[in-house]
């Protein structure tokens, strides 16, 4: 029950970073639920995309209210499409998915977004109704009544939601450490063109921050580099995955692939920085007194203090069937599954012996994929 807890404890900062993914954010709330169940509570909670809004309803409700919230807004969300009904067999779940995905595109997703009437094309230049196929309104209603932003602007728990500005193509993040958060904050990070209309704060314009990066890894480091912090970050695409046999699955495989980049570049550039500290700290203890007190020596002390950063990586890597459609399927059968997977993977990586034996802090970095480590292991043994 307290697995997380003490370890937690350990570190200046329990952060939960989440990618963007559409239908497949599910993941992230069975996630959250497996953690929450085990004791576990964020102190930064950091998102792009579908991540944004799950993590505005996780910073923006009381921890015993969360997991509540994230199953009313994604049975909200879901669909009683096709795949609602117990498929037969993977074929005809495949069919009834794609069915699923193509009603989405048609009619849009309840509580999240509906088509543009009239559509953008028959619309004038200039117009915020010829800058995208849907309309977000419905979104901003949902955010009102599930997210408590008077506590999220409270700050208890930090919050920081990945933008991207039009007009000068930088990535933003909207943190209520510095910017009083409110629904829209979230839209602007969910906003993904050309499906959504960029979304206008204080005479600026944004889209969503997975233009940029997927993942806000890098702006937690970039933000706290000198922070011990043990970083739990719930991907919603894998980078690893089979030669694709059909069109449908070159599609699939060149998604997952260009979405899931930036974590490993990520992931492989903090580790390399982390070492680069460890070295320059090294070195700094072989100068002779003399030299230690110049200022220049003592700006690279502070650079060079080492921290214990632990990444804990829980990746989506189970779908019942493939289809390069998997982030628009909003079928309740279809989050269900995300969301009993997202659940199965937290209580596993809680539950591994590896947590607690590599829990005790040190200088450097090390990625944990435990989650994965027990599916290769299920698979050499099948």
């Amino acid at each position: 029950m307290d697995a997380m807890k003490p370890l937690s404890e350990k570190y200046d900062h329990v952060v939960l970073v989440l990618q963007g993914g559409g239908a497949l954010g599910a993941y992230h709330a069975g996630a959250y639920a497996g953690m929450a169940e085990a004791g576990y509570a964020p102190s930064w909670v950091t998102g792009v995309s579908i991540g944004a809004i799950n993590a505005a309803l996780i910073a923006g409700n009381p921890p015993e209210r969360r997991v509540e919230r994230l199953r009313g807004f994604w049975d909200r969300v879901s669909c009683a499409w096709p795949t609602a009904v117990p498929p037969v067999g993977d074929a005809l779940y495949a069919f009834a998915g794609g069915a699923s995905a193509a009603l989405t595109a048609i009619f849009g997703v309840p509580g999240f977004f509906v088509p543009r009437l009239p559509p953008a094309p028959l619309m004038p230049d200039g117009d915020p109704g010829a800058l995208s196929v849907y309309d977000m309104r419905p979104l901003e209603k949902t955010l009102e009544e599930l997210v408590q932003f008077d506590l999220i602007n409270a700050g208890e728990v930090r919050l920081s939601l990945g933008a991207v500005d039009v007009r000068t193509g930088n990535s933003t993040y909207f943190d209520n450490t510095r910017t009083e958060i409110g629904p829209r904050h979230v839209m602007a990070s969910s906003a993904l063109p050309p499906a959504f209309a960029p979304v206008e704060i204080d005479g600026r314009h944004y889209w969503d921050g997975g233009i940029v990066s997927n993942t806000p890894l890098w702006y937690v480091l970039d933000e706290s580099p000198q922070m011990s912090a043990l970083i739990i970050q719930v991907d919603l695409f894998g980078a690893r995955g089979e030669l694709p046999q059909n069109l449908d699955q070159v599609m699939e495989r060149h998604k997952d692939i260009m979405y899931s980049s930036k974590t490993r570049f990520n992931t492989t550039r903090v580790r390399e920085l982390q070492e680069q500290r460890r070295a320059l700290h090294r070195l700094r203890q072989k100068l002779p007194e003399s030299l230690r007190q110049d200022p220049d020596a003592r700006v690279l002390e502070a650079l060079a203090s080492p921290k214990q950063i632990d990444i804990v990586h829980l990746i989506n890597r189970r779908y019942r069937f493939t289809s390069h459609a998997k982030d628009y399927e909003f079928s309740a059968a279809a989050i269900r599954e995300h969301w009993a997977a997202g659940l199965e993977d937290a209580r596993s990586t809680v539950n591994h012996p590896e947590w607690l034996r590599k829990s005790s802090l040190g200088d450097g970095i090390r990625v944990y994929d435990l989650a994965g480590a027990r599916e290769r292991k299920n698979l050499e043994h099948a």
